[in-house]
């Protein structure tokens, strides 16, 4: 009989991502809340928990696995429903450890000596911490993506990002402070809750990420991805794999992710965002995220013939997982992120979806994902850095590093956007 498993904020896009998987015909995926129930404006944790349990209790069938690709809420309420359930699941506890930056930099320096250094800030703070030096990361203890994190270089902007911090962290830190409920936490997690600020001094060079899974007996690591920013800017420009970094030094970046995994004890798919500098061949872990990258996605279907979801839903039906290496129709993948870099717009017209399959058409190993409509204001938009608005996410699968920017580059000029300007660019 078909598995059935269902995904918290299924998407189409990760739909089709499914269908490819490996022995996708014997696998029924079914939505389980949406994404913008669970995503967008007010994150009522405690009333998604309730949705998602009486959905599945209406289901007329076996519930064989509950899987997310989403940050949080969706990462913390995968191990809770799990665990209702009796299904396979990292523990709620190692989950946390990650997702709280506070805490996860605290069970770092118990293991591994690859991080920067680090400090606690309250919201009624009013200096930076005395032990860290400018330029620093100013970051609530949980947020969406870059959301609120703010890079400072004075004691201004430091008090600057601090208020616009205290005025949006309440979003995402209450909704986490109920997830922290679940479980027993130490103390001085529990004196400092889901609505405070991590500093740490700011770190440099290539950055990269680590992905890779654990199934209870060993850890294993099937990929290694670069990351880079536009220049002169800390705005992210595109994932590329595989790694072009020396294999020396991908070795080391195994050998630390191995050794925090384990030590946290994460039994689940796992990626780990590091910063590696080869002025002084020193490595960062910036993040350590308890889920897999469905941005990687098709960066392993192009290179190595499977998306990374194999690995997700194998472990949640209580399998180890078995990646394919290098078996794509490409040597080299990438997710680039078209930005915007202005004070606001208003978008007057997008590339309508002709005018995006026309491309995909012309231009082979292309995909193609818009991400704003006409009408739309970009501060409105929800998910942004503080720096830029992006505007289309370009998939492009090629044979060569060359080959791969002329097909981006190619794809940008091809995509006709036009907006009423309400900034100045900078």
């Amino acid at each position: 009989m078909p598995k059935n498993i269902f995904v918290l904020g299924l998407d189409d896009e990760n739909r089709r991502t499914f269908e490819d998987l490996p022995d996708a015909e014997q696998l029924r995926f079914h939505p389980l809340l949406s994404v913008d129930e669970l995503l967008r404006g007010e994150i009522r944790l405690a009333e998604l928990l309730d949705q998602a349990e009486e959905q599945l209790d209406s289901f007329d069938g076996t519930v064989d696995a509950i899987v997310g690709y989403w940050d949080f809420p969706v990462s913390s309420m995968v191990p809770i429903l799990c665990r209702h359930r009796g299904l396979p699941s990292a523990s709620l506890e190692a989950v946390l450890k990650c997702e709280h930056k506070y805490w996860s930099r605290l069970e770092q320096r118990k293991s591994i000596e690859e991080h920067p250094r680090f400090a606690l800030v309250h919201l009624d703070d009013e200096a930076a911490p005395d032990n860290l030096r400018y330029p620093m990361w100013i970051k609530p203890v949980k947020a969406f993506s870059s959301e609120l994190a703010f890079l400072v270089e004075d004691e201004q902007q430091f008090r600057n990002a601090l208020g616009e911090i205290r005025a949006g962290i309440g979003r995402v830190g209450s909704p986490f402070d109920f997830a922290l409920s679940h479980i027993e936490l130490p103390p001085e997690i529990a004196e400092v809750g889901g609505q405070a600020c991590l500093a740490e001094e700011s770190v440099s060079g290539h950055q990269v990420t680590v992905e890779g899974y654990h199934d209870g007996e060993t850890i294993h690591v099937y990929g290694v991805i670069d990351s880079y920013n536009y220049e002169e800017s800390p705005s992210f420009q595109r994932y590329q794999y595989p790694s072009k970094l020396p294999e020396s030094v991908i070795e080391r970046l195994i050998g630390v992710s191995k050794r925090i995994i384990g030590h946290i004890g994460l039994h689940s798919v796992f990626n780990i965002e590091y910063f590696w500098n080869d002025d002084d061949d020193t490595i960062h872990l910036l993040e350590i995220n308890p889920r897999h990258s469905q941005s990687h996605a098709m960066l392993f279907e192009q290179v190595d013939g499977v998306p990374n979801h194999h690995c997700m839903v194998e472990l949640a039906l209580g399998h180890t997982p078995h990646m394919p290496h290098r078996q794509g129709p490409y040597a080299v993948g990438a997710k680039w992120f078209h930005r915007r870099f202005s004070r606001d717009a208003t978008v007057r017209r997008s590339p309508t979806s002709e005018e995006v399959a026309a491309i995909e058409r012309d231009i082979p190993g292309v995909h193609v994902e818009i991400a704003v409509n006409r009408g739309d204001r970009l501060s409105d938009l929800s998910g942004q850095d503080s720096y830029s608005y992006n505007l289309a996410v370009i998939h492009v699968g090629a044979h060569t590093e060359e080959e791969l920017t002329d097909k981006y580059e190619r794809c940008v000029q091809a995509l006709a956007f036009e907006f009423d300007d309400h900034g100045v660019d900078e």
